[in-house]
């Protein structure tokens, strides 16, 4: 516990002058925007309690199949005041057609009571829930939260349409998810990733290297300057993962920086990352 609550108060949104964000993370007058909805779920197969927000794009038409992206840590991701500011990137990005018509599904960690803490990276099962390299959480999206968007949103059949991101621990969670399930997942964007030895992340990169090639696109940042710790090198993790991803012949792209566990480098080269991960379907 000491461990996270450490970790947790090196994600900063700030941003320092190093990187900086560009007109597509700031509002445009003449960009339609798309409307962000909040919701309470409490999850069956965890019996805990998560919020998630909903995106849906202005240009979204219910006769038409729509993108998916799913955030783990969702709260830091939907902020328009943050250092991703997701929401207002999908509006200029999906206005620019640099991106498909996607639907946003931000989710925080599960917490064991319905009193979530007010800093949700604190959540109880979010070591639970993220680092664990099994089928479970992924489960928890396919089964429950996917099906009830699906209630009232035409989202796309098309694991092509399907991303998956994160940060930190969420970012090994994308992975995972995509990796237990590149059925539903095609697409991962991990910032941060924590591809370390918390809950045996570390053996990523062997499992890789000595696995079947899975069909996942995956776009990795991370800094120099990341953790080094008791768990491994952050840093040095993702370079790890680079090379068995290389070695394997996955389409992969990495931008390595100098900063740090915070989302600063992440968040300003967030549409360039969407850009990319999404390009084979806008082709």
């Amino acid at each position: 516990m000491k461990y996270l609550l450490s970790l947790l108060l090196l994600i900063p949104f700030s941003l320092s002058a190093q990187y900086q964000l560009g007109p597509d993370s700031q509002k445009q007058d003449s960009v339609p925007q798309g409307n962000v909805t909040r919701y309470t779920w409490h999850s069956p197969s965890y019996d805990n309690y998560r919020e998630y927000h909903v995106y849906v794009p202005a240009q979204y038409d219910a006769s038409e199949p729509a993108a998916l992206m799913v955030f783990q840590d969702g709260q830091a991701y939907v902020k328009n005041d943050g250092a991703m500011r997701v929401p207002i990137v999908f509006d200029n990005l999906i206005h620019k057609k640099e991106m498909p018509v996607t639907i946003g599904l931000f989710i925080t960690p599960g917490h064991s009571t319905e009193d979530l803490p007010e800093n949700r990276f604190q959540s109880s099962n979010r070591a639970n829930e993220y680092d664990e390299m099994d089928d479970r959480y992924v489960s928890m999206l396919i089964n429950e939260l996917i099906p009830e968007l699906k209630k009232t949103l035409n989202i796309s059949e098309d694991r092509k349409m399907h991303a998956i991101c994160g940060l930190s621990s969420g970012g090994i969670c994308a992975w995972t998810a995509a990796w237990q399930r590149p059925d539903v997942f095609h697409k991962v964007l991990s910032h941060i990733g924590s591809f370390t030895n918390i809950r045996g992340g570390d053996r990523y990169p062997g499992i890789i290297r000595k696995s079947a090639k899975k069909d996942i696109k995956i776009f990795m940042q991370d800094g120099n300057t990341d953790l080094n710790n008791i768990h491994g090198d952050w840093y040095l993790g993702n370079l790890q993962m680079e090379s068995a991803l290389k070695f394997k012949d996955y389409e992969v792209k990495t931008e390595w920086g100098t900063g740090g566990h915070n989302s600063e480098h992440g968040g300003a080269i967030l549409p360039m990352s969407l850009k990319w991960l999404w390009s084979d379907v806008m082709e």
